[in-house]
């Protein structure tokens, strides 16, 4: 079924929209959830979230690429799951892995000021991506966006784990400096 007519159905409020959005993307968003969390049950607990925000949020939001706003929420209640699985125990994983690289170029977020710039900053990264050559932007995406570990990363490109290692720490630095220059990082 189209993405068209799946929106369709949220529109029409027919329950058989979930059902189609399982069928289409159900195997998509399990893997950004399980690259998260890691856990199997966690991670169809967050696609019964998912599917419930998207009940909740389409009307009237309508997306321009479904694929892509499923991603995002799946993404964000994953990434909350995370949190709060790790707030009570501090596990291990990719996704500490993950946040403990962009740490360095990602200014914290704890104060107010910081809370309202986000959007802002959200901007700056969407740009910095978009502007990078299309490999090195799907890694990026690939190692950050979906928490993907740097072995699956290499497989999928026909590269070296040494290699993506290095393309991403280039490609941090390079965050970072472009970060410092519009004011989000001390220099």
């Amino acid at each position: 079924m189209k993405d068209q007519e799946i929106i369709e159905l949220y529109f029409k409020r027919n329950e058989r929209a979930i059902e189609e959005t399982d069928n289409k993307y159900g195997s998509y968003l399990a893997s950004i959830a399980g690259n998260i969390l890691r856990c199997n049950e966690d991670v169809e607990e967050t696609l019964d979230d998912t599917y419930m925000k998207a009940w909740k949020r389409i009307p009237p939001t309508k997306p321009q690429i479904l694929r892509i706003f499923l991603g995002k929420i799946t993404r964000n209640i994953a990434f909350n799951k995370f949190e709060n699985m790790t707030a009570k125990k501090r596990g291990g994983g990719e996704i500490v892995a993950v946040l403990d690289e962009l740490e360095e170029c990602i200014p914290d977020s704890n104060d107010v000021e910081q809370t309202i710039l986000g959007s802002e900053l959200s901007l700056i990264i969407r740009e910095f991506v978009n502007e990078l050559p299309e490999r090195d932007a799907c890694i990026f995406s690939c190692r950050y966006f979906y928490t993907e570990d740097i072995k699956t990363i290499a497989h999928k490109y026909n590269m070296s784990a040494n290699n993506v290692s290095v393309i991403l720490s280039r490609l941090r630095e390079k965050l970072q400096r472009r970060l410092i220059r519009e004011g989000y990082l001390a220099s």
